[in-house]
């Protein structure tokens, strides 16, 4: 029979030598650690869902409003679960339909992007590697969830569906599911370890749209004339890997996606005769257009459409005008003239906001059947709507305004 182990000095000392060592890290980690700049002040109690608005109100007048600082990428009120999100500086407020604070979350970082999915509020910030320090906040709540911090571009715009939240920049495209792990890297990878992973590592991603399984994305590579329209799965075997399920080579290296669908895409062509133009994901054209040049599409490295996904069709705006497209193969079906920003479906009715308050338009027919005056003071730029329970929501430029 061998010795029993005996345990000597020497191995004393080297098991505390690596303790003090793993504690020395772990406080490093925890003093260096994003998260510890961060103040979040929840709700005193979780707040309930508020029924929703199921027929349009003969009248609405302003109830409160509340500073909403521009997000690249978010063009509408961000509402999730009932809940509204404003931001102001560095900080992010939840309020309810009533205009009254539910919780707040501040850092002493710039905020990159803001989002919502899963009843929760995906808050993304700037930190020492671009914008990738990200944290999710229970909506109804105010208390955390989850929490990433990775290696970003410095300058994004939000990326969100109902069921993924991601940012895109002109190097790299990312989306995350509930537990902000990502599910789809896609661009240019810091540190390309295993080589053959990224198909198209040096081309320029120009914009991006996500919609339940797909991601579209548009791009120009500098071997190709044009731009490149590029379909892929949302959850593929592995992140890192993307799975391209179709891609379309467009003659025009301005095209920028302005719609997704579950299956297809459709992007404005500006050229001299401008065209909306939308495929299958297999790369298969479904509809072309002839179309009004789109004041809000510009040349700029990276472009985020002024979109709105409602029940019986996606929409558009484009800047003067807003595009009502079937929800499956984005076919125009109806164009709005008078339009200043993207509606909202209420019952079976949808708002649309014009100069003189909140049209009333007929979906099949696309006609406006009543106008609710709406009196906007001064302001006289673009508006976007939401609801949130009965409260109509308008974003005006850097307000948010609660009608009821």
């Amino acid at each position: 029979m061998s010795a029993p182990l005996r345990r000597t000095r020497g191995d004393l000392v080297v098991t505390a030598a690596i303790a003090a060592v793993s504690l020395a890290a772990v406080a490093g980690v925890w003093a260096t650690a994003p998260i510890r700049d961060a103040e979040l002040t929840p709700a005193a109690e979780p707040v309930a869902a508020a029924p929703p608005l199921t027929s349009v109100p003969p009248s609405l007048s302003p109830a409160w409003s509340r500073v909403d600082a521009p997000v690249p990428g978010v063009h509408r009120p961000v509402i999730v679960d009932g809940v509204i999100l404003t931001t102001a500086g560095t900080t992010v407020t939840a309020v309810d339909q009533a205009g009254q604070t539910l919780w707040t979350y501040e850092r002493d970082r710039e905020i990159c992007s803001l989002g919502a999915a899963w009843g929760e509020a995906v808050i993304t910030y700037r930190g020492e590697a671009g914008c990738g320090d990200v944290v999710s906040v229970v909506a109804r709540s105010g208390t955390y969830d989850d929490t990433r911090s990775a290696i970003a571009p410095d300058e994004v715009v939000a990326l969100s569906s109902n069921d993924r939240v991601g940012t895109v920049g002109a190097e790299r495209v990312e989306l995350w599911r509930s537990d902000l792990v990502r599910t789809v890297e896609y661009g240019q990878v810091e540190g390309r370890q295993e080589p053959g992973l990224q198909p198209n590592p040096d081309c320029s991603i120009s914009s991006a749209l996500t919609r339940t399984s797909l991601l579209a994305v548009t791009e120009t590579c500098r071997e190709d004339h044009g731009s490149w329209l590029r379909f892929q799965e949302v959850d593929p075997e592995e992140s890192r890997k993307p799975e391209i399920t179709g891609e379309v080579l467009l003659d025009d290296a301005g095209a920028r996606l302005v719609a997704v669908a579950e299956d297809a895409a459709a992007v404005y062509l500006p050229g001299d005769r401008p065209e909306l133009v939308s495929f299958h994901e297999d790369g298969t054209e479904l509809h072309r257009r002839p179309v009004a040049p789109a004041p809000l599409v510009t040349d700029a490295a990276l472009f985020s459409p002024v979109t709105a996904d409602l029940p019986h069709h996606m929409t558009w705006f484009d800047g003067e005008r807003l595009y009502l497209l079937g929800p499956s193969d984005l076919a125009v079906r109806h164009v709005l003239e008078d339009a200043v920003g993207t509606g909202v479906a209420v019952g079976d009715q949808l708002l649309v906001p014009t100069a003189q308050g909140l049209a009333v338009v007929d979906w099949v027919s696309g006609e406006t059947t009543s106008t609710i005056p709406v009196d906007r003071g001064d302001y006289d730029g673009a508006v976007t709507l939401g609801v949130a329970g009965g409260t109509i929501v308008e974003k005006r430029g850097d307000e948010l305004v609660g009608l009821t």
